[in-house]
């Protein structure tokens, strides 16, 4: 794929400035040098219209600091577990659009704050599909249906979401760039427990699905020739199996039941202003426990909330 994350080379930088530039000068005269020359090599190496967008998800776990130390204590445990159960559940659930991921590959671009964290997906469908069903293990540990026990314990748990959509790129193993900083200040200026969007994230549904209101009758079809999944996506055997939310056809009765999307505000980033959206999804879906095939069970949850009051 043409959309991999951008790596900046450490070693190349170091011998460009090595080959320009002095680590430490201490001359008598000070002279602001040229630098013309070295700029250029590295602009050359970090040219930014080769860092592709990718779509990052963050996840909060809403007044973390107002638990009791030892319930502090055991919340990065129980997220770690609710995190490594969303992607099983995706990569069962949605055979087609994940075909490309595997746990290892989810994991390897995680971004972890213990109480949440920040993932780098290809596409916002991606990220509102894992959103979906991180949702869904969410509401089966506050209904006492996942490790029940714990849930007396630690008690019930919030969390708010963010989607961007915009550049990322690698450094040392670690991740940067615009997607991620503005999905943080997203998070950050919510206190609502919302699920919100950029502007890029909004324009890329409208774009190629004409709008979030139609994932509640997109098909799994309609998910195939999205441009993303027309190249370089095997379409047989995926489409074949079954996918939780998409269907072969559309319906109101399991899947995405309802999708309502508004524009709430804007934030500052630098100078840069980002126009923000409250997207509110109900989703249905039929849960079989693992353990115990037998025990079956229909969800029906929300992914953010209705409520519009600014950012």
């Amino acid at each position: 794929m043409t959309n991999n994350i951008k790596s900046i080379d450490h070693e190349k930088i170091k011998e460009i400035l090595l080959k320009h530039d002095n680590r430490v000068i201490f001359e008598k005269t000070n002279i602001v040098p040229d630098e013309t020359q070295m700029l250029n090599e590295l602009r050359d190496v970090l040219d930014p219209k080769d860092v592709n967008r990718k779509s990052v998800l963050g996840l909060d776990i809403y007044q973390y600091s107002s638990y009791n130390e030892f319930e502090q204590m055991l919340i990065p445990f129980l997220f770690k577990m609710m995190f490594r159960t969303t992607i099983d559940l995706c990569l069962q659930n949605h055979p087609f659009i994940f075909q490309k991921y595997t746990r290892e590959r989810i994991e390897k671009t995680f971004i972890s704050t213990g109480d949440g964290g920040f993932l780098i997906f290809d596409t916002p469908l991606h990220s509102l599909l894992f959103a979906c069903n991180y949702a869904i293990v969410l509401r089966i540990y506050n209904a006492f249906h996942f490790f029940p026990r714990l849930r007396k314990i630690i008690g019930g748990l919030s969390t708010r979401y963010a989607i961007t959509y915009d550049k990322i790129y690698s450094y040392c193993n670690n991740f940067y760039g615009r997607a991620i900083i503005n999905n943080s200040r997203i998070l950050s200026s919510d206190s609502l427990n919302r699920c919100l969007i950029d502007e890029h994230t909004h324009r890329w549904f409208t774009i190629n699905i004409d709008g979030i209101e139609n994932l509640q009758v997109l098909t799994i079809d309609d998910v195939a020739h999205i441009y993303e999944f027309a190249n370089g996506y095997e379409k047989s055997p995926y489409l074949e199996n079954p996918d939780k939310i998409f269907g072969h056809d559309a319906s109101r009765h399991e899947g995405i039941i309802n999708s309502d999307i508004l524009k709430i505000g804007k934030i500052k980033a630098k100078e840069t202003d980002i126009h923000i959206y409250n997207l509110h999804l109900q989703v249905s879906m039929g849960l079989e426990n693992d353990d115990d095939p037998k025990q079956k069970k229909i969800v029906t949850i929300s992914l953010g909330n209705l409520n519009t009051t600014g950012i």
